[in-house]
């Protein structure tokens, strides 16, 4: 699109999270006039950590916040998996994207603050939970719970994996749950009994148990990641210390004492759902972005860095396509078979062979549905 038509553009986002803020930040760099409607009356993420991959961060260098990013987390070069008691089973570097080598580890937290902070004074408002979404073909009406509405030229629903815009728009079909539950916390450095002494990420596996040690040295934390085969698929379930415990027998004896140790009133307990492909993102006002449009396990760490890659192709779509609804098409032409391959690979975990050795004669759900 010409310039002066990407100024005159008018974006509303629906949704501040990771795939909001980033499309706000790349859409306002063109010159539209983008606003961000998010539901919650304060913004807060929970205590974990994640990775950002050097693809990510060579998005966050073209958008001139590279400084911003690196300089709340930590660069890391590699990632291992183990046994429950520490056996090496593969080391792997990162993947190289340019001549960014580094995957830098981040505090969930601190990502969404620095997203939030690049952007304009005042294009964010919050308090506007999404009633509905009318699509009136050249644009689109939002209405929010008080009455309040907006209308433009372009609505991306960045609205997370219980998408309001999904479901009245592009598909009713609700979240999936994966048979398994995750349970977050973030420690000291001096709670992890030495088990974190670099950069690296690790992975623990054993019988229906995986454990994440993810380091954020510059804040010296360590973000602690249990996830466990369980059939409660309550989405906030109940869950005690013996329970944690449970799930990490036969592990390191130093993974059992940090769970032991664990605060519960500090950890984030959530049963794992995904959703299944859909089939359109966009029509020709309205678009789906991050996870509104592809949620997806987290067992390839690639949520948060799907939803900056959409924001970035989404931006390249607008500024190459001759319309907006030439570029939506664009995007999801882009888009949609990488992250259509990412949430399977991820819904399966593991390859068939790896997923018979670690989890002998107990598949997770997502892989033994597939029999």
């Amino acid at each position: 699109m010409q310039l002066s038509d990407l100024k005159n553009l008018k974006i509303a986002v629906v949704g501040a999270g990771y795939g909001g803020a980033a499309a706000a930040k790349a859409l306002s760099l063109l010159g539209a006039d983008v606003n961000v409607y998010e539901q919650a009356a304060r913004i807060r993420e929970a205590g974990a950590g994640i990775g950002l991959r050097p693809s990510t961060m060579n998005r966050f260098r073209e958008w001139g916040i590279f400084d911003a990013i690196a300089g709340v987390s930590s660069p890391s070069e590699c990632f291992r998996i183990l046994t429950p008691t520490g056996g090496p089973i593969m080391k792997e570097a990162w993947p190289v994207s340019g001549e960014q080598t580094h995957t830098h580890l981040i505090h969930r937290g601190d990502f969404i603050d620095a997203l939030l902070g690049v952007l304009p004074e005042g294009m964010v408002h919050l308090g506007h939970r999404l009633e509905s979404v009318q699509d009136k073909g050249d644009s689109a009406v939002l209405t929010f719970a008080g009455g309040e509405s907006a209308e433009a030229d372009l609505v991306i629903g960045a609205d997370g994996i219980k998408s309001v815009v999904r479901r009245q728009l592009f598909s009713d079909k609700g979240p999936v749950f994966s048979g398994e539950h995750a349970y977050r916390a973030v420690i000291s450095v001096d709670d992890a009994y030495g088990m974190v002494v670099d950069d690296d990420l690790r992975m623990y596996i054993g019988r229906g148990t995986k454990i994440y040690l993810l380091p954020l040295r510059h804040r010296d934390q360590v973000s602690f990641d249990i996830t466990a085969l369980c059939p409660d698929g309550t989405w906030t379930p109940q869950v005690t210390k013996d329970d944690l415990l449970a799930t990490v027998e036969g592990f390191d004896e130093r993974l059992v004492d940090i769970t032991r140790n664990l605060d519960m009133d500090t950890v984030n307990i959530r049963a794992v759902y995904d959703i299944d492909p859909v089939g359109t993102w966009h029509s020709d006002s309205v678009v789906l972005l991050g996870d509104a449009a592809h949620s997806m396990l987290h067992h390839q760490g690639q949520g948060a860095n799907s939803a900056v890659e959409d924001a970035g192709a989404l931006a390249d779509a607008l500024r190459e396509a001759a319309s907006v609804p030439e570029a939506l098409a664009l995007f999801q032409a882009t888009r949609k078979p990488v992250t259509d391959k990412l949430q399977a690979i991820s819904r399966q975990g593991w390859a068939e062979d790896e997923i018979d050795e670690v989890f002998p004669g107990q598949k997770p759900a997502a892989a033994a549905a597939k029999d």
